[in-house]
């Protein structure tokens, strides 16, 4: 295995003090308003490497299909039956419909991997799950276009991140002052 995938290994620069910044960059990945916009610099900010960050935030960000498919087929249809989530949930749904719709008809389980592929906010795993899930597509292919989407939208971000330094996220957030 290679040195900078083992967290133990000095150059990884992973040490026991970095628990933490390791389950943030976790939860970052599957937060549907960072994902891998927000883990992989992060990551690298708190002394992780990026190849590193990346293994771990398109890790973590790769689950997310798994994790929208099964609450969509459990809890989702509890929680519809509350007035202002099923509100939010139908217009949340119709923004994401209309989005993964137009690239599914015109490139396929391809176009669903290339609009998660573009780490810019709301074309990430989440929003392509939600589209897949609308448009009855099949869970499985979704899943793996998904999670090819993540992964090149995590080295578009670590490439970012490289060039760029931790500032990168600014590519990805609207700074508040």
């Amino acid at each position: 295995m290679p040195w900078w995938l083992l967290p133990e290994h000095p150059r990884a620069g992973y040490s026991a003090s970095m628990t933490m910044p390791l389950l943030m960059t976790i939860l970052f990945s599957i937060l549907p308003i960072s994902e891998l916009r927000g883990a992989i610099p992060y990551a690298v900010y708190n002394g992780f490497s990026i190849p590193l960050a990346a293994v771990i935030a398109i890790a973590a960000n790769a689950c997310v299909p798994v994790i929208a498919f099964l609450f969509l087929e459990s809890l989702h249809k509890l929680f519809y039956k509350i007035r202002p989530y099923r509100k939010f949930f139908d217009r949340f749904v119709e923004k994401a419909r209309k989005k993964v719709h137009a690239q599914m008809e015109k490139y396929g389980y391809w176009g669903l991997m290339l609009f998660v592929a573009v780490p810019l906010p709301v074309t990430g795993a989440w929003t392509g799950a939600l589209g897949a899930w609308v448009l009855g597509l099949s869970y499985k292919k979704a899943f793996f276009a998904i999670a090819g989407g993540v992964a090149l939208a995590g080295i578009i971000v670590s490439v970012l991140v490289a060039l760029w330094g931790v500032g990168a996220q600014t590519v990805f957030f609207k700074i508040m002052h």
